[in-house]
């Protein structure tokens, strides 16, 4: 079974900085790509940022320039680097895991979700 453990989240004003983190323990055979979605209230789930394997990134339209993702293989660890934090950005940021076990069936694992609160 896979965890993934997130924190860092919190409240910050506008303009501010937040960094997330995300460890994944258990097993996992392959990893394909780590990314982070957001979930604000009354609206859908969407991706944030993502990373797979080779180290390319994919970057919502509304954080580029903003948020950088990066990513620790050795550890299976996943960074969110969030500057010039908008009032916009305010969600619960969950963490997600896309890979292989040891079976290579695919599992895909989400965290409990850290809130990140931009104050205006």
């Amino acid at each position: 079974q896979v965890q993934l453990v997130e924190s860092g989240g919190g409240l910050v004003q506008a303009g501010g900085s937040l960094r997330l983190s995300c460890a994944a323990s258990g097993t996992i055979f392959i990893v394909n790509s780590m990314g982070w979605y957001r979930q604000a209230p009354g609206k859908q789930r969407e991706l944030v940022a993502s990373i797979i394997s080779d180290g390319r990134t994919t970057y919502a339209d509304s954080v580029k320039g903003r948020f950088t993702i990066s990513r620790d293989n050795g550890r299976n660890t996943v960074y969110l680097q969030m500057n010039s934090l908008k009032p916009e950005d305010s969600a619960v940021y969950y963490c997600n895991l896309d890979g292989l076990d040891r079976t290579l069936t695919i599992r895909n694992y989400w965290g409990q979700g850290t809130q990140v609160t931009v104050s205006s």
